[in-house]
């Protein structure tokens, strides 16, 4: 079998044409030190306050000191499988979670990622977790009550929906339960729930 120049040439000549040079440029850190959830990294000279970081096996941390020789970030995981030298890469995205209808009947970690099995959320909407809230002016005025199902509570203690109210006890008094009895007396009022697990 001969090959012919003319043609070799003229299938290079046909993949230069279509060949697209792809560059990917990646801003990467390295660990310097991690302990109590937090990490100290060296090489992200641009990286900006509040942004989302990728450690190894798939741990986001956040940047929250910038500083001359290095950056501090605290961990959203544990930092066991972290060590010295590691490598760390930008997102080049500030601290945000997923907003809106989507999110409703979900549960999600601290960063919005979804931990109920249901598959990704897929929100159109992000929203900085540091932002500024707004004023009590911006805000729709309380003026439909809200009913919390407990007869004590009532009878003695107006509230509204959209206002805030404190529960405040000593521990294994029942203020958790309060908060569930209330939450699970709005089912089929139109009343949007949110719990959240802090501690």
């Amino acid at each position: 079998m001969s090959f012919r120049p003319e043609e070799v040439s003229a299938v290079l000549a046909q993949e230069l044409e279509r060949y697209e040079a792809k560059l990917e440029t990646k801003s990467v850190g390295t660990v310097l030190s991690v302990g109590d959830g937090i990490a100290r990294l060296w090489g992200l000279e641009d990286a900006m306050a509040g942004e989302l970081l990728r450690f190894p096996g798939d741990i986001v941390g956040m940047v929250l000191n910038l500083e001359e020789d290095n950056v501090g970030a605290v961990l959203f995981g544990s930092d066991k499988n972290i060590k010295e030298g590691d490598r760390v890469e930008r997102t080049q995205r500030i601290a945000s979670v997923p907003v809106g209808k989507t999110m409703i009947g979900r549960v999600v970690n601290a960063i919005g990622q979804p931990v109920d099995g249901k598959g990704p959320i897929g929100a159109d909407h992000y929203r900085n977790i540091e932002f500024t809230a707004p004023s009590v002016v911006e805000r729709q005025p309380v003026k439909e009550p809200l009913q919390t199902g407990i007869k004590a509570i009532d009878s003695m203690i107006p509230i509204g929906r959209g206002q805030r109210e404190l529960i405040i006890g000593d521990r294994q008094t029942g203020k958790t339960a309060i908060a569930l009895d209330a939450i699970i007396n709005q089912k089929g009022q139109n009343v949007v729930c949110v719990y959240v697990a802090i501690g």
